[in-house]
């Protein structure tokens, strides 16, 4: 019984960290405490709602509920059923990989991207991990979902990469996906030289097989084209201070370091983080 409490402390701790660091996960607050869901293709996915006294680990394990259902899948971005100007459109083709927009309406993509996700940020655990990756694995997917229906089409988009080679596949491998969200955090805009809003770039994951094959450096430069599109000049993410393989690649992408945070934060026993950014559509 001690060991399942630790457990719950350490998903608990992880999930928290990975909200904070990454900011992909969005909250859901609802009204109500009844889950809320979705129908897709068929099957109901349900979304986990936290109350006030419900664990992070009792909602995760509510948020993956599929059944049969013969409703038509709906997902709505900002109130639209459909988003135009992306689709299938392909963003960059580069190095053997293809980047586009994930598609909103086709749940199998969706759990490939939790999938992707979710192995990428997990941290095994000596006990109990697979029940922990399963509750993990249920947050991403239940952050995703809400994103998806509740962000307007210029404002949120999930980006996934895959092998040139399956382009007219109807279901592609997806190898990685990004998150892009444009936010206005004060903190960060009085390092953007006359910006309002920028585009923040996280949840950059590969698949382990596919790691070093350039699948990082194209989703970046697909993150730089929806910048560019959205009419965005920034473009911020935050990395670990001591990752230097991540700072390597944003670095090689055009990122440059801004401000990290304050030398407290590691005697509390977290990493330090660094904020980066691009300005694109200008000469840095």
């Amino acid at each position: 019984m001690a060991h399942m409490y630790q457990s719950h402390i350490i998903f608990t701790k992880r999930f928290q960290q990975l909200e904070s660091s990454q900011r992909f996960i969005t909250p859901i607050k609802p009204e109500s405490k009844k889950p809320q869901s979705l129908s897709h293709n068929g099957e109901r996915v349900s979304l986990a709602v936290v109350s006030d006294s419900q664990s992070t680990a009792e909602a995760a394990a509510a948020a993956i509920d599929v059944e049969s259902d013969d409703e038509e899948m709906m997902v709505s971005r900002g109130g639209d059923d459909q988003v135009e100007g992306f689709g299938d459109e392909c963003l960059v083709s580069e190095y053997g990989w293809i980047v586009r927009r994930m598609e909103a309406k086709v749940d199998s993509e969706i759990k490939q991207v939790a999938e992707i996700q979710a192995e990428a940020f997990h941290e095994p655990s000596v006990v109990f991990n697979d029940t922990l990756f399963w509750f993990f694995k249920a947050e991403v997917l239940s952050g995703l979902l809400y994103r998806l229906r509740n962000s307007p089409p210029d404002r949120y988009a999930c980006l996934v990469a895959y092998s040139i080679t399956e382009a007219s596949s109807l279901r592609p491998q997806f190898v990685g996906v990004v998150d892009v969200t444009v936010l206005r955090d004060e903190d960060v805009l009085c390092h953007l030289e006359g910006a309002a809003e920028y585009l923040y770039v996280s949840g950059i994951a590969v698949s382990n097989s596919f790691r070093r094959q350039k699948v990082a450096t194209v989703l970046l430069k697909a993150c730089e084209m929806i910048s560019l599109r959205w009419g965005h000049d920034y473009l911020v993410l935050r990395a670990h201070e001591d990752d230097m393989g991540a700072r390597t690649l944003y670095e090689n992408a055009g990122y440059r370091t801004v401000s990290g945070d304050p030398s407290w934060v590691s005697w509390v026993g977290r990493r330090r983080r660094i904020l980066m950014f691009k300005r694109t559509g200008h000469s840095n």
